[in-house]
């Protein structure tokens, strides 16, 4: 069994700064790609940032510049920087990964989801 827990949401100004944490545990083998999704009321999931395990990324056009993801493999945890938040940034936002467990399944597993809000 593998599980990602999310950590870091909140309510910030705009302008502001947060950054997401989101650890994976459990039967591991390796963690391959990780990313982080995030979901506005009313809209689609839609894809924010990916980190492959040799460390290239890839963002949204509406957070580059502003987001920057991160990870460390030695601790199977994905981190996504966010700066210069805007409020249609509010949305929960979700970390994905790619995993290869101890009994050599692949999986794709979500997170529980942290909400962010950005407001004044």
């Amino acid at each position: 069994q593998v599980q990602l827990v999310e950590s870091g949401g909140g309510l910030v100004q705009p302008g502001g700064s947060l950054r997401l944490s989101c650890a994976a545990s459990g039967s591991i083998a390796s963690v391959n790609a990780m990313a982080w999704y995030r979901q506005a009321p009313g809209k689609q999931r839609e894809l924010v940032a990916t980190a492959t395990r040799g460390g290239s990324t890839n963002y949204a056009d509406s957070v580059k510049g502003r987001f920057t993801i991160s990870r460390d493999n030695v601790k199977n945890t994905v981190y996504l920087q966010m700066n210069s938040l805007k409020p249609e940034d509010t949305a929960v936002y979700y970390c994905k990964a790619a995993v290869v467990t101890i009994s050599n399944r692949y999986l794709e597993v979500w997170g529980q989801g942290t909400l962010v809000t950005v407001s004044s």
